[in-house]
């Protein structure tokens, strides 16, 4: 038994909850996929907060607290401006919200391509300060290396090759990957690289289905696609995306729920209620004792 802060549903409150920790961990996710083949494709989502831990966190494997909060938490235009510090307060939520899902926390820019050690010195940071189970990073063969240290050290990674988003000026924008013979040799080699530096899975993220399907076939750790192939080992989308708490929808995406517009529909009633001073009611207000 462990005890931790879970929001209580009944009252809005974070209490103390004793429950048995039942969590998946990092080698239950890697050998999810036995030679070479995954029976039962992996689901992971994105998290930010502990009330949306909770709610994903039954249907979930993996829980990724991801830096594209940037944009749908913050309204950055990217991910670039994104902080260690902001990771760390949102992944600290998701873990105390979650039980079930292993939770993946990315390593922003800036905070790890700069060497081992300092990438190192952020992992460990946010291992600490959150309670996840493993960090996802950016890069294939130039950040092998890197992986390599960290897995040594006791630091679970999570790898991401294709469209990186992290580096979106070099690439020149979002585009699908591997279009070319070069690009499609170099993200099988990254993939290569990454598993061999002890990756216990990989994001594949917006690369042509043959190429995806071709990395998911050759490595024997779990590919997790996005904008990828249904043949992956796994899906991962930006939850606010696939809820449609946005206009724009990427074409990865499938909008399961139009979240925006209820959300739209029930503030206005609200608005329409408090202007008319229908709310609130007696219902809603404190009447003295007769």
């Amino acid at each position: 038994m462990s005890t931790t802060f879970q929001l209580d549903t009944s009252t809005s409150r974070a209490n103390p909850t004793p429950k048995p920790r039942k969590r998946l961990t990092v080698p239950r996710i890697r050998d999810h996929k036995k030679d070479g083949q995954t029976k039962e494709p992996l689901v992971m989502l994105t998290a930010y907060t502990a009330r949306q831990a909770q709610l994903l966190d039954t249907h979930c494997d993996i829980l990724l607290v991801g830096d594209s909060l940037g944009q749908v938490i913050y309204g950055l235009d990217s991910t670039l401006p994104v902080t260690a510090d902001m990771m760390i307060a949102h992944g600290a939520a998701v873990v105390r919200g979650s039980y079930h899902s292993l939770v993946v926390v990315d390593m922003p820019f800036g905070t790890y391509e700069g060497s081992k050690e300092q990438a190192f010195e952020t992992a460990s940071k946010i291992m600490a300060d959150t309670g996840c189970a493993a960090v996802k990073l950016e890069g294939g063969e130039a950040m092998a290396e890197t992986i390599a240290f960290l897995t040594n050290r006791g630091i679970p990674v999570m790898g991401h090759v294709g469209l990186t988003p992290q580096a979106v000026n070099v690439l020149g924008g979002y585009a699908a990957r591997g279009r070319s013979q070069q690009e499609h040799d170099k993200i099988l080699r990254d993939g290569k690289a990454v598993q061999d530096a002890g990756a216990f899975s990989l994001v594949a993220e917006g690369v042509i289905e043959p190429i995806a399907i071709a990395l998911t076939q050759s490595l024997e750790i779990p590919v997790i696609g996005i904008g990828a192939s249904a043949q992956c080992d796994g899906q991962v989308l930006v939850t606010e995306d696939m809820l449609g708490m946005f206009e724009r929808v990427p074409r990865f995406v499938k909008r399961y729920e139009d979240i925006a517009s209820v959300i739209d529909k029930t503030v206005a009633k609200y608005a329409e209620e408090v202007r008319d001073r229908s709310f609130p009611t007696a219902e809603q207000t404190y009447q003295p004792k007769s």
